[in-house]
């Protein structure tokens, strides 16, 4: 399929079909909704179920939280690869605090901020602060693959002496600690364990993190406690004040850590203060937050893919590597099609944010693959990426994990690929929302694949899941050192 926009190829001449589905009864029906997402049907099954049942992949239902936490639940859901795009167009949506969807945070968690994330293009400090962050990264990009590897190696001496002392080990834990340390000194120009943070940096970030996630979230208790949970985290808010004393500690570190980032800001007119709570939430949540997720995302679906496709990889990444008298640079990176293939397939098929929303800035037509339908002005619209990604229009057994999916031809696909707000053939800009670190995020998955594949074969992982992303526990690291 050609990899061209799909909203700048001429549109063909479809029904107009009004959207079905709806919203229920007033305060009833979301909370109908909000259970079904979170207990009686799943997540994935919500969506397909109502596909299947309106025959249709645009349709009206409530996203959680719903009553008492969301101004407003009702959304219009656009799940497939055709009418998904146009949440990506901010000449057609708002992006005005909507960054966890239905609902926001208070501003109490930030500093009294509205920080960049909740923005929308139009605002005049969104230019200014997504403009600072693409600069940070510009500044520290020759950084990255060395502290990286480094910190990965830290990891995985780490991960081999768990796997050899109690029969497994659990890479959620040791990949939070990493991931933290790793984003902390990139930012900040020093380890945390030299600040009064020392190892609690990751404590303190998730801490801080849950109550702002605890309306999208479920803890996976016994069925007869469903009723009692959602209350508690899908009705009512937590207040900031709960975990200020944590946040406090967060700021004071960053404050005294990241002058020479801080400075930079001030010279484009950004106020400290501001700038230093937009760096804890880059750091923590945008940053850290992601690789908590996609790391283990990475090596769940390479693990479940076995030794065939493990073959391959350490098979390219070590002749790379070994032709480039073992350096791992980004032109050696370069070369290793099947690795890069392989980490844009994981961002496919498990993307670490999946959710995206966007309101109507004007009626507008939005097309699926059968019909078009008509949106109004301020309706909000929604997109979930794990299933608008397996589109079968678009991607042949969407819902299997292919390592070479990306390769050669395959790379047309990549304009199907959002993971990071936008489309994966562009790069960010700060007059859009997409991800200000997208390169480094596929950078930092394409270096854990090589450091792992230069140590090991092979290895075996137990999946599950917990919270917003998958748990893997490594049973298994074979260490042959070999190439076959």
């Amino acid at each position: 399929m050609s990899a061209q926009k799909d909203d700048q190829k001429p549109q063909p001449q479809l029904h107009l079909r009004e959207i079905p589905g709806d919203y229920g009864l007033p305060l009833f029906g979301p909370i109908k909704d909000r259970l079904d997402f979170f207990y009686n049907q799943g997540r994935d099954n919500f969506f397909i179920s109502r596909i299947q049942k309106l025959q249709s992949t645009v349709f009206r239902t409530n996203m959680p939280p719903g009553p008492f936490i969301a101004s407003n639940p009702n959304v219009v859901a656009l799940l497939d690869a055709k009418s998904f795009p146009v949440l990506l167009d901010n000449s057609k949506v708002e992006k005005r605090d909507v960054f966890l969807g239905t609902y926001k945070p208070s501003t109490t968690f930030t500093g009294g901020y509205r920080v960049c994330s909740y923005l929308d293009p139009s605002e005049p400090d969104h230019a200014a602060l997504k403009y600072w962050f693409l600069s940070q990264l510009s500044v520290r990009k020759d950084r990255v693959i060395p502290l990286f590897r480094n910190h990965l190696a830290d990891l995985f001496l780490k991960l081999e002496d768990q796997v050899v002392k109690n029969g497994k080990a659990d890479f959620n834990d040791l990949n939070d600690q990493m991931s933290f340390n790793f984003i902390f000194e990139l930012f900040c120009d020093r380890h945390p364990s030299d600040t009064t943070l020392k190892t609690k940096g990751p404590k303190f970030v998730t801490l801080w993190l849950l109550p702002q996630l605890t309306p999208q979230i479920t803890f996976g208790l016994p069925k007869f406690l469903n009723l009692v949970e959602d209350f508690f985290l899908h009705t009512v808010p937590f207040p900031a004040l709960l975990v200020k004393p944590f946040y406090n500690k967060l700021y004071n570190v960053f404050w005294d850590s990241a002058s020479l980032a801080l400075d930079e800001a001030e010279r484009l007119g950004i106020a400290r203060d501001k700038a230093c709570h937009n760096l804890v939430f880059l750091v923590c949540f945008n940053a850290y937050g992601g690789m908590k997720v996609l790391f283990p995302a990475l090596l769940k679906w390479v693990g479940i893919a076995g030794q065939t496709l493990h073959r391959q990889l350490r098979n390219e990444i070590r002749t790379v590597v070994n032709e480039a008298g073992g350096k791992v640079t980004l032109s050696t990176l370069e070369k290793m099609t099947l690795t890069k293939s392989v980490v844009y397939e994981a961002l496919r098929i498990e993307p670490p944010v999946p959710f995206q929303y966007g309101k109507a800035k004007k009626d507008m037509i939005v097309h699926s693959h059968d019909a078009a339908f008509m949106i109004k002005e301020g309706e909000m619209m929604f997109g979930y990426q794990t299933i608008a990604e397996k589109d079968p229009k678009v991607f042949d057994n969407p819902d299997e994990f292919v390592g070479d999916r990306f390769v050669g031809e395959g790379e047309k696909l990549l304009t199907y690929v959002w993971w990071s707000n936008g489309w994966e053939t562009e790069s960010p800009t700060v007059e859009d929302k997409q991800c200000a670190g997208k390169d480094l995020v596929v950078l930092m998955n394409r270096i854990l694949l090589v450091e792992f594949f230069l140590r090991y074969d092979t290895f075996i992982i137990d999946v599950g899941t917990f919270l917003l992303g998958p748990k893997v526990t490594f049973k298994t690291l074979i260490k042959m050192l070999s190439i076959d």
